[in-house]
């Protein structure tokens, strides 16, 4: 008798998840960081931008290949909830929403790097 081996596990969601995981890491070290801007922009955070481009990150790592339609798709639908709010000004959004859509490139390139290793 010959004995089968055991089934490999598939673990392929693990590993996206994980890969995005990292990138939503290195996006925002970049933008806090790595950008002309760094300074800048670690003055201007407010929680609720923290709040904001954390739901934008989590929303990301569901997308396995994401374009930058579907980026700047998410970054205006979770800004979107922001206006709404009476304690945050509009012109704030919509300054983080441009920010973080000027941003697409480094987070592409990002995204190649990790997808590489």
């Amino acid at each position: 008798m010959k004995k089968t081996p055991p089934a490999k596990k598939d673990n392929t969601g693990a590993k996206v998840a994980a890969t995005a995981g990292i990138v939503a890491a290195i996006a925002g070290v970049y933008f806090l960081y790595g950008s002309k801007d760094a300074v800048k922009n670690r003055k201007k955070i407010k929680g609720w931008t923290v709040k904001a481009k954390g739901e934008i990150l989590e929303k990301l790592e569901k997308v396995e290949h994401a374009s930058q339609a579907q980026y700047e798709t998410t970054v205006d639908s979770v800004l979107g909830k922001y206006k709404a709010l009476k304690n945050v000004d509009l012109a704030e959004v919509d300054s983080l929403g441009k920010d973080l859509k000027k941003h697409w490139r480094a987070f592409q390139a990002e995204i190649k790097k990790v997808k590489k290793a």
